[in-house]
């Protein structure tokens, strides 16, 4: 399933440009794919409410038959892991609002901001236009994270789709969609570390069919 194609396009062109501006390189030259177990910290979506490490910050609840799986070692570097655990919440975020049918969810605006905020309002007013909603499982996985200063993180990771389906809110039913190469993307994520110390999104890029994510 493409469940984030739309709302990739409309900010692939300027994140490219601001990655290769700061120099960033590829960060899955080692290989694709990967079997390393997931951080305990990375705060995979759970069927019932979860939160941040941190007090202060919204709670995101996920339905039974949805769930994220974000698979990553942290680095020993507070920043970078930091980052790397803001990123999860980010993507979580925007789910969260995709199954609540709103765009006002408090934790959409606190993890997004800038052109990643306002392209996933519009991914999940197509959502809601569509009354759909998803299914089954989506793993995240290969990630990397570099720093520029030290209010400025950029993280690349890829998407495996292959178990996560549309699913029709109003007839309950599931599009079971064959897996294909467009079942795997390469993500290329901007944060900004704002003033109460939260990485928030602030661009997004993908590469939908990167031979980097498939398996």
């Amino acid at each position: 399933m493409n469940r984030r194609t739309a709302f990739l396009t409309t900010l692939a062109v300027t994140t490219a440009l601001t990655l290769t501006a700061c120099g960033s390189e590829d960060p899955h030259a080692s290989g694709k794919g990967s079997d390393k177990p997931a951080d305990s910290a990375s705060a995979s979506a759970e069927p019932t409410p979860t939160a941040s490490a941190s007090t202060g910050r919204p709670t995101m609840t996920f339905p039974s038959d949805a769930k994220n799986v974000f698979e990553y070692e942290k680095t020993g570097d507070a920043a970078k892991d930091a980052a790397l655990r803001d990123s999860t919440l980010s993507v979580n975020s925007v789910d969260e609002a995709i199954f609540k049918g709103s765009t006002d969810t408090e934790a959409l605006h606190f993890y997004n901001v800038d052109r990643a905020l306002s392209g996933s309002i519009d991914f999940v007013r197509r959502y809601i236009k569509a009354n759909d909603t998803w299914v089954g499982e989506t793993r995240y996985f290969d990630y990397e994270v570099k720093l520029s200063g030290d209010k400025k993180a950029y993280v690349t990771y890829c998407s495996d789709e292959s178990k996560s389906f549309l699913k029709n809110r109003k007839t309950g039913e599931v599009d079971n969609t064959p897996t294909t190469t467009d079942s795997y993307v390469l993500y290329h994520t901007a944060l900004t570390r704002n003033v109460d110390s939260v990485w928030q999104t602030t661009d997004v890029a993908s590469d939908r069919g990167s031979e980097k994510c498939q398996p």
